[in-house]
């Protein structure tokens, strides 16, 4: 049997339901659906438009899914159903109740979950000084320079400077000088302490390579290494017993030096193996790798150091500047690199 025009297409129909739920109230919904079915077509059901409260519950929920702030198109790419203008309009109600803030990414404007817990430190400061230092917050312990800074909120430099004096004035953010650039200043939280990308860790002091320092560690890791290796040699035991009773862990060389109260900083065990590698770079020591007793996961292997003698000892050559010098041969007489000017040379003859 044939279909006719009428069986095919369905006019729209709005169907009211009643229900009851619990607690014996009734609810009703308006349910409006347009079915249009062509001869070689399946069945199309229009959508049912979104409630604005909905809306922005729904978009709520997706800033807590992703904390580092979501885009129109992750929006839109999750409810396909809301047009652009509802989205707006939601952002914007959002906005102005300030449960969300609005950053510039660089792929367009982001809008994140406003951090109640970090606004309330600053109770009575103005958005501007809110949307300030929420970046500088999430900048953590490497901080932020003034040109992000000034990327991310999109305010005037001048303005940006008033807000940044009124922050560090209220003890709130302060400035630390990167070593990375001399003129260069980060801001960070008052309260954190500067990651060693930022001062250099415990080499740099006011930005500036302490080289004495890091020689009088050298020595001193070298010395503790080689009566570890005399001790050895001391004990009556076979060759190979004598060559592992010469290592020594990176920790126990930490322990070492933390004892010596030679260094001003409390030294990590890292700061010491940067140390142990320079010996390794200059051929006085040597580095093997052994699993750890202990056998757990998060430290399963352990460095082992030991001091080294040269096989041979350098040509005499090598021992002057002249004998590592890459610009020896245009060294003359008169010319801009020459031995009465050389510097390397001054300074290995006063020694």
């Amino acid at each position: 049997m044939r279909q006719t025009d009428s069986d095919i297409h369905m006019r729209s129909e709005v169907f009211d339901v009643v229900y009851n739920t619990q607690g014996g109230t009734s609810q009703r919904r308006n349910y409006r659906g347009k079915m249009e079915q062509d001869s070689g077509e399946g069945v199309v059901i229009k959508q049912e438009s979104v409630e604005p409260v909905e809306l922005e519950s729904r978009i709520i929920e997706l800033c807590q899914d992703t904390p580092k702030g979501i885009t129109d198109a992750l929006i839109s790419r999750h409810m396909p159903m809301v047009t652009a203008q509802q989205r707006a309009m939601a952002i914007n109600r959002l906005l102005s109740t300030g449960r969300i803030d609005v950053l510039k990414g660089t792929g367009g404007l982001i809008y994140r979950l406003k951090d109640t817990q970090g606004t309330s430190v600053i109770k009575g400061a103005d958005n501007q000084e809110k949307l300030v230092y929420q970046i500088i917050t999430d900048a953590g312990n490497k901080g932020i320079w003034i040109r992000d800074i000034r990327y991310k909120c999109n305010i005037m430099i001048t303005q940006l400077n008033k807000i940044l004096r009124n922050l560090e004035s209220k003890k709130l953010i302060k400035s630390v000088k990167s070593v990375a650039a001399s003129k260069k200043k980060v801001y960070m939280l008052f309260n954190l302490e500067p990651d060693q990308s930022v001062t250099g860790g415990a080499w740099f002091s006011d930005q500036d390579f302490e080289s004495e320092f890091v020689e009088v560690l050298n020595q001193q890791c070298f010395k503790f290494l080689q009566q570890k290796a005399a001790v050895a040699k001391d004990s009556k035991q076979g060759p190979i017993a004598q060559r592992n009773a010469s290592y020594a862990s990176s920790k126990e060389v930490c322990n070492f030096i933390t004892e010596l109260g030679i260094s001003k900083v409390q030294l990590s065990v890292a700061d010491i193996e940067t140390i142990l590698n320079t010996l390794i770079y200059d051929g006085k020591v040597e580095m093997t790798v052994v699993a750890s007793q202990g056998g757990s996961s998060d430290d399963s292997q352990t460095k082992l150091f030991r001091a080294v003698a040269p096989l041979m000892q350098p040509a005499g050559l090598m021992r002057i500047p002249c004998g590592v010098c890459p610009v020896f041969a245009r060294c003359h007489d008169g010319g801009a690199v020459s031995p009465s000017s050389c510097v390397y040379m001054k300074d290995w003859l006063d020694f």
